[in-house]
């Protein structure tokens, strides 16, 4: 369907493209354009010329582009403006060399401008992907939707946002795997960093142990763990009660609250204390056992 309505799209330009082009010969349009090249000059001085052009446009692209960077970190919401000013700059830059080189081998760049305007109408309509990537970047932007910093989870990929472009925004996941997505396709996002988020750990009990009597040695328990993990836990774990009846034992639920970032490890932390506790305090967990009787 997709590829079908690029097609259409793709036929319909060429039409118009062709339809404009007619009509711009009968009407002498492409004259004015034509002897905007009357001028071009092209020997060794011009080819220094430009070679001097390029070089000053893109060292002076690399400094603000790193001068914007050394602010980077500052704070996620600075971080994500910043990326833009980049990425706007990388842009610029390009724009600029493109129009300051034609203007050295004399082309009139003005009157290009001026009488193929339609055209570059036209061509906009080609780009209509491009341009809502660049819209839909700049309002997510004003909107604070999301930051570079925020861990958020977009169809089903959960990762941290490294780089918001002017196109296209980069999302790392915790194995070091980067998918960019356009910015037009960011959508039904889940930003896990608005909130706190909490690690859950659920860990049975034999059904002959003392509930009553865990119950009241779990709360120095988990003074102890969170007195050991306070770079971890922004509290102390809560214990929430029996949270199951299962086949071989009693289901217990223990959760804490962390930053976003160190759910997992939390709970793999979370889980190890817990296996050490019990067993310190001789309660047993149990697991899978098989009999097997012979005549």
């Amino acid at each position: 369907m997709k590829n079908k309505k690029t097609l259409i799209g793709l036929i319909i330009c060429i039409i118009v493209l062709a339809g404009v082009t007619g009509l711009g010969v009968v009407t002498g349009t492409f004259e004015s354009v034509s002897g905007a090249f009357a001028d071009i000059k092209i020997d060794v001085a011009v080819i220094v010329k430009l070679f001097c052009m390029v070089f000053f446009v893109l060292v002076l692209e690399k400094i603000i582009v790193l001068v914007l960077g050394i602010f980077k970190n500052i704070a996620n919401r600075a971080g994500t403006v910043i990326t833009i000013s980049q990425s706007l700059v990388r842009y610029a830059s390009a724009i600029i060399i493109l129009c300051w080189g034609l203007s050295i081998i004399g082309v009139n760049v003005s009157t290009i401008v001026t009488s193929v305007g339609i055209l570059t109408l036209v061509v906009g309509f080609g780009a209509e992907s491009l341009i809502e990537d660049v819209i839909t970047g700049l309002f997510m932007v004003f909107e604070n939707q999301y930051n570079v910093g925020d861990i958020v989870e977009v169809g089903g990929f959960r990762g941290t946002v490294t780089n918001i472009g002017i196109r296209t925004t980069c999302i790392t996941d915790p194995g070091g795997n980067v998918k960019i997505i356009n910015n037009s396709n960011m959508k039904d996002i889940l930003n896990r960093s608005d909130n706190s988020s909490r690690a859950v750990s659920t860990i049975q009990v034999a059904y002959d142990t003392d509930i009553e009597r865990l119950e009241e040695i779990i709360p120095s328990m988990m003074e102890q763990m969170y007195e050991s993990h306070k770079d971890k836990y922004k509290a102390a774990p809560v214990y929430l009660g029996v949270a199951e009846l299962g086949d071989s034992g009693v289901t217990l639920k223990f959760v804490v609250e962390v930053s976003e970032k160190d759910i997992f490890s939390a709970q793999r932390i979370l889980n190890r204390d817990l296996l050490i506790y019990f067993r310190k305090n001789n309660i047993e967990i149990p697991f899978p056992q098989l009999d097997v009787h012979s005549k």
